[in-house]
């Protein structure tokens, strides 16, 4: 019923939500419509960032591997740190850059930001479960990173999974 209704900027909020939407626009969650619609990250842009995020990594990586051949002598030891080590560091690179920024450095080259379907943040929880569920992605031969070209909100299976969302910035 439009009569129950309260007009605040260009939304009609029922007199039951109004401290709730207070609330919200305080924490500085803009409704829709207010601030636009979420502008979703297309396949090839995703693509590019993932590329960046890989060179950063593979450098880091290549020191890594200079620094564990250095420390351990045996070839089959250093080859198995190596790759533990790797793995680590690629946990801990999208764990932290996505719960503290939104975004890997690569995303943020590109423009881009991972955010949940409203448009709030991503936590570190989520940020690590989206790495892990990005390894299924590529463990489909990529078809699950695919699915972002044909997804109407732009989401990859690792999105789907994690209930996120990469847009524009």
């Amino acid at each position: 019923m439009e009569d129950d209704l309260i007009r605040l900027g260009n939304n009609l909020v029922c007199s039951k939500c109004k401290s709730l939407f207070v609330q919200r626009l305080r924490e500085g969650v803009a409704p829709a419509g207010e601030l636009g619609e979420l502008v979703y990250a297309g396949f090839w842009i995703r693509l590019c960032a993932k590329i960046l995020d890989g060179l950063i990594l593979s450098a880091c990586g290549f020191i890594l591997g200079l620094l564990t051949v250095l420390v351990t002598r045996h070839p089959i030891g250093a080859g198995v740190l190596q790759n533990l080590l790797a793995f680590i560091l690629n946990i801990a690179y999208v764990t932290y850059f996505l719960g503290n920024c939104g975004a890997t450095p690569g995303k943020m080259a590109c423009g881009l930001k991972v955010v949940r379907p409203d448009g709030e943040k991503v936590t570190y929880g989520r940020a690590c479960g989206r790495f892990f569920a990005e390894l299924i992605s590529s463990m489909t031969l990529a078809i699950g990173y695919i699915m972002a070209a044909f997804d109407e909100e732009k989401r990859s299976l690792h999105d789907r999974i994690c209930d996120t969302r990469v847009v524009r910035t």
